[in-house]
């Protein structure tokens, strides 16, 4: 192996600027007038994977943007392995707050700023040079490989499921390496073994048939906007609890072995706070900041609207009101099913003086994997080695649908080697990647594949 570290090593300046190439492309797959660039970045991650070595890349066709699909099956006899990532972005609106065009990249303390750097093109490039290592030195991989590079991750893409289902033999593989999660902290390389999984609401109450005057109205006709307000509130009690009848029926407790390593992360919570610039945190009554946003549902208005929001006062009682809200959900809990518990709970609520229209807009099922499987050992070996520091196993309380996908339809034990940093500032402006574990990431790719092999 030392002969790979020392080609990624010497290869470090060549290597940024490719990867500056890649993120010039507005791959934002969420907005319909960057279609074309999404195409454009695909056909790009397609010849630049053919440049490292690997022969058969095609673009798959999906119900959203095209995949990027690549297989080298040359060793025969030997484990498959699938390397996932996604190669759309987030929109980058503020614009006006961003140092830099966000698809002109920039280079300031150490890390490159732009849209897609650490969610996902930076992490996933990692993986692509570290591929290149072997094909340049040895002429091959010490594995068989796949490549699926998804380009609607960040638009919900909730045909993927489907995708995999109808792809099964294609994607078929012995396990699943990702990187789209990130450290604890700046200094403590993380192994991920959970994610949240995700539901997502909306639900719009109208009652008159137009805006009403408050003093002719008020405390006679029911006020929309007063009855959301009510409604959010009975989702949970004053303890932080969520009131859904049956929702925590089937919640995977935290083990006590748990909960005693969360307690030597080094996380503090006076300097979370101090980040986030408040006096103190809040949730579920009995667990501390970690245990509730790593191994606890949770449930969060996104956004409301109604009546009037304009500068001065006007005194209108709204037609309607509207509010989005998201539940995470954590392992067993079936995202179908709190859907159907949370529409029935919504309706009994809904007094008979509104009209409620109530939409479900993606959901995505909760993952937790043994950390006993191969492929994580092989990532906290290949991690200590690359970055000279211990790993530490963490939870995220994000979503990544597909992972979970991966577990239950290809029967594929995921392992999650996150790269990314606390401050990286994904989906807001200056979204960057430290350069150390852009190059470091190269490394510890590499090292997996090589130590992957001595676990199975």
């Amino acid at each position: 192996m030392e002969k790979i570290l020392n080609y990624i090593e010497d290869g470090k300046e060549r290597f940024l600027n490719e990867l500056i190439e890649f993120l010039k492309f507005p791959s934002v797959s969420s907005l319909s007038k960057h279609k074309p660039d999404m195409l454009a970045c695909a056909n790009w991650l397609v010849e630049h994977i053919k440049s490292i070595g690997i022969e058969d890349v095609r673009l798959l066709e999906t119900e959203g943007n095209p995949a990027v699909f690549a297989q080298w099956l040359g060793q025969p006899g030997a484990p498959t392995l699938l390397i996932y990532g996604h190669y759309d972005v987030q929109p980058v609106d503020p614009v006006e707050l961003w140092e830099t065009d966000p698809f002109e990249p920039l280079i300031k303390n150490n890390k490159i700023i732009a849209r897609g750097t650490a969610d996902d093109k930076g992490q996933l490039f990692c993986h692509l040079k570290a591929l290149e290592s072997f094909f340049k030195l040895n002429g091959k991989p010490p594995m068989n490989i796949k490549l699926f590079f998804e380009g609607d991750e960040e638009s919900a893409g909730e045909y993927m499921e489907d995708f995999i289902k109808d792809n099964k033999d294609l994607l078929a593989a012995d396990y699943v390496l990702i990187s789209d999660t990130e450290w604890l902290n700046d200094n403590s390389p993380s192994i991920c073994y959970a994610l949240r999984g995700i539901a997502y609401f909306e639900i719009k109450l109208t009652g008159p048939n137009r805006d009403l005057h408050s003093g002719s109205y008020g405390g006679v006709v029911d006020n929309p906007a007063n009855v959301l307000c009510w409604l959010i509130n009975q989702l949970k009690d004053k303890y932080g609890r969520i009131t859904i009848p049956n929702f925590y029926d089937k919640v995977v407790p935290l083990s006590k072995e748990e909960r005693e390593s969360f307690k030597k992360l080094p996380f503090n919570e006076e300097e979370y706070c101090k980040d986030l610039a408040v006096d103190a945190l809040n949730g579920e009554f009995g667990y501390s900041a970690l245990e509730r946003v790593w191994g606890r549902p949770a449930l969060d208005v996104n956004g409301m609207i109604s009546g009037f929001t304009q500068e001065g006062a006007k005194t209108v009682l709204p037609t309607e009101a509207s509010a989005k809200f998201s539940i995470r959900l954590v392992a067993n809990q079936s995202a179908q099913e709190i859907v159907e518990q949370v529409e029935k709970y919504i309706k009994t609520l809904t007094p008979p003086t509104m009209k409620l229209e109530f939409f479900c807009h993606s959901i995505g099922s909760p993952v937790l994997v043994s950390k006993d499987n191969p492929a994580i050992r092989a990532c906290y070996e290949a991690m200590k080695e690359a970055f000279g520091k211990e790993p530490v196993f963490i939870r995220e309380g994000g979503s990544i649908p597909i992972v979970e996908n991966f577990q239950s339809i290809l029967k594929t034990p995921p392992a999650l080697m996150g790269l990314g940093l606390p401050g990286d500032n994904i989906h807001s402006p200056n979204e960057n990647f430290d350069l150390n574990n852009f190059y470091g990431g190269i490394k510890a790719s590499a090292l997996f594949m090589d130590k992957l092999l001595k676990h199975i």
